[in-house]
């Protein structure tokens, strides 16, 4: 795909991989088999990073995976992915952008003119986008959806679950003793929602030395496994802190990376729902 690439397929004569990835807008067609939530209790655990990472392991089994952004006012799947363009519509119906791999992905900052323009808006009309988002794109056959949360448990959260089929969550967390809390909050939503709890993933786990291979815990001793069996969770993954991916993320080429051994489990499950 050249770097001048504006995403509008129709109206381009290359023959790329990438425009066969994503096809002609033609209206709303979707269909969503299943809706998996990306949540925490609190910010900067990670959601973003391991939704994508989910999404490009599903997507790179073959499934027809989507992304949908529900970070209104910090949206970062637009950056993980390369995703530049606002998206476009009919008047009616909104095209989802795609990425290389083919995920499609509505957020908001691919529906403003600047993406550094912030979005100062009060917690109702925000919901209200979010259920847009859900109503009005014109997603096409869906096998997963994956939806970034934002942090905590308040009007978007709440939106999702009760607008959308979502048939279980992936909890979000760090290493920190803060986390049995913040992990707390969001198991406990997801019981008074009716919601499975698929995984618990732990972000930021550790740092392997590349010169000695020893495992550093930056963060504090991993916690997971006593959080997890707390709440009844079985399926857990730990993702390191990791120079390649960071990268990767800065260079909107987070498909490019592989994580299956991070995060094998956790897709096995999403995938057998």
């Amino acid at each position: 795909m050249s770097e001048q690439c504006d995403q509008k397929c129709a109206d381009c004569s290359a023959d790329c991989s990438e425009r066969k990835a994503c096809p002609d807008f033609q209206g709303a067609n979707s269909k969503v088999r299943k809706v998996v939530g990306v949540v925490s209790g609190k910010g900067g655990v990670g959601k973003s990073l391991v939704t994508a990472l989910l999404a490009s392991a599903l997507s790179k089994k073959g499934l027809k995976t989507a992304v949908l952004d529900a970070d209104i006012t910090g949206p970062s799947i637009p950056r993980l992915f390369g995703l530049h363009n606002m998206v476009l519509s009919n008047g009616k119906f909104i095209q989802p952008a795609c990425t290389q791999g083919g995920i499609r992905a509505i957020s908001m900052n691919l529906c403003l003119p600047d993406e550094q323009d912030p979005v100062v808006w009060r917690g109702p009309l925000i919901a209200g986008v979010v259920k847009q988002f859900w109503e009005e794109v014109d997603w096409g056959e869906v096998d997963c959806m994956f939806v970034d949360m934002p942090p905590g448990t308040g009007d978007v959260p709440l939106t999702v679950f009760q607008t959308l089929p979502v048939k279980g969550i992936v909890v979000v967390t760090t290493p920190q003793e803060l986390a049995g809390m913040i992990v707390a909050k969001a198991v406990r939503m997801a019981e008074l929602m009716h919601i499975p709890v698929l995984g618990l993933v732990e972000n930021m786990a550790y740092y392997q030395c590349p010169d000695c291979g020893a495992q550093h815990e930056i963060f504090g001793k991993s916690r997971l496994q006593e959080t997890a069996a707390s709440f009844g969770i079985s399926t857990t993954a730990r993702i390191p802190i990791d120079p390649r991916l960071a990268a990767l993320c800065d260079q909107g080429k987070i498909e490019d990376f592989d994580a299956g051994e991070w995060l094998g489990a956790v897709t096995d499950v999403v995938c057998g729902l």
